[in-house]
């Protein structure tokens, strides 16, 4: 308890701070600056359903809640689904995936005040927690409101066990507060397990059973014909590493045309001096171009079906690099950094599988990429691996969705109560 007191005496503390970030960012990002009282647990709305909350904190986990938050609302049609992040990119991902289907809010900071009324204004039957969000006083509050939790879509690096083993006075109630846990991977479900989550199942990543927009995959395709160039993807790409891998490339290959698709549209503009014609403007890329940027949201199915290559992009820092899998399930063989911790297990499957490529280095990674360029044979080869990985991989949805039945009926059953594990007590 001492441990969870000072913690929210910082965060009072730094309240003035947090405050004046909302606005810094919002001069690039307005979404941060609309609704902010529901970063403090304001909210005008009432449910007119019983709610079914997921928390994706931003794009990479509001993408991945698709094939869950579609399987929750058909097997319970009574609910509505509410969707909470905490990024105006995550916001935006949220709108373009679901439309009105679904009702989204910003999460509220961890005050306790906050949380109180968060979870009084909408009074969830069920919690996802998606891949790692771990708050000191939300997840002791949602227990305390008999809201269990399903950490869902799990994933522990070696990096964050150790992060969260320094904090353990903190951070192991916070987990013992979990009602279950749904692991990527064994390694995964190990170290939740050492830091004192109760429950841990291995389902897979949710990840594997995205399927590209079909219309969209269409479009990318008939881009690429149109084009009549090989396409070499920069794929969620984060900060400095456009010119990095451009420069590492020289000249493309066999006129080859590099799409640069930044990971955050705050970085655009940015980018957009590396480049000779931009997606949202309209533009085709011309015969002489070089660089064509990818500023469009929620469209990399299309970017990827436009693609003979893909390079993965935040893989090139220590940032645990982007979403491989999109690539496999597009078919492109894809270009990995040594980064890739955040998707360690994806990571390791398509190594094995000959779905992927892993490079030392930003150099190293561009020659890989300008290979491939020239071996169709080797690339097709490459994608159809990806393809079969993702096919064999698929099914932790149903294996996510059984457990939130487990959880939802020993809820609500009137001999049974859940005790702090999550377990049913009879």
């Amino acid at each position: 308890m001492i441990w969870r007191l000072l913690y929210t005496l910082a965060l009072y503390a730094l309240l003035p701070l947090m405050i004046v970030r909302l606005w810094w960012r919002g001069r690039r990002e307005p979404g941060y600056r609309r609704r902010v009282g529901e970063r403090f647990g304001v909210y005008k709305e009432n449910p007119e359903r019983p709610v079914l909350w997921v928390h994706a904190v931003s794009v990479g986990e509001a993408r991945a809640s698709a094939p869950l938050v579609h399987a929750l609302l058909a097997a319970h049609p009574e609910c509505e689904a509410l969707l909470t992040c905490m990024t105006a990119a995550g916001r935006e991902a949220l709108k373009q995936i679901y439309g009105e289907s679904v009702r989204i809010a910003w999460l509220p900071y961890d005050y306790p005040g906050a949380v109180r009324r968060f979870l009084e204004h909408f009074r969830p039957r069920l919690g996802v927690l998606m891949e790692t969000e771990i708050w000191p006083n939300l997840l002791p509050a949602c227990r305390s409101y008999g809201v269990p939790l399903l950490l869902a879509n799990a994933r522990m690096s070696e990096k964050s066990e150790r992060g969260y083993a320094r904090w353990s006075g903190l951070a192991r109630p916070a987990f013992g507060c979990l009602a279950a846990v749904c692991a990527q991977s064994e390694a995964d479900a190990a170290r939740l397990r050492a830091l004192g989550a109760p429950q841990v199942a291995v389902t897979g990543n949710l990840k594997f059973d995205i399927a590209p927009d079909a219309a969209k995959h269409a479009a990318g395709r008939a881009w690429r014909e149109r084009l009549g160039r090989p396409v070499l993807l920069l794929a969620s790409t984060r900060e400095g590493e456009e010119k990095t891998l451009l420069d590492a490339l020289g000249p493309p290959p066999a006129d080859a045309l590099v799409v640069a698709v930044p990971r955050h549209p705050q970085r655009f503009d940015e980018v957009a001096t590396l480049a000779q014609s931009r997606r949202s403007r309209g533009e085709s890329p011309g015969p002489g171009d070089r660089v064509h940027l990818g500023d469009t949201m929620g469209e990399m199915d299309f970017y990827y079906a436009a693609a003979d290559v893909a390079v993965i992009g935040g893989s090139f820092a220590p940032l645990g690099g982007q979403n491989l899998i999109e690539a496999c399930a597009a078919g492109v063989p894809a270009v990995l950094g040594p980064s890739m911790f955040n998707f360690a297990e994806a990571t390791r499957l398509a190594l094995e599988a000959g779905a992927a490529i892993q490079a030392p280095d930003a150099a190293g990674a561009m020659r890989a990429a300008r290979e491939l360029l020239g071996e169709a044979a080797q690339r097709a080869r490459m994608g159809e691996a990806g393809r079969k990985l993702c096919a064999a991989h698929r099914g932790a949805t149903e294996r996510h969705l059984a457990l939130c039945r487990r959880l939802l009926l020993e809820k609500h059953r009137p001999d049974s109560v859940l005790d702090a594990g999550g377990s049913a007590r009879t």
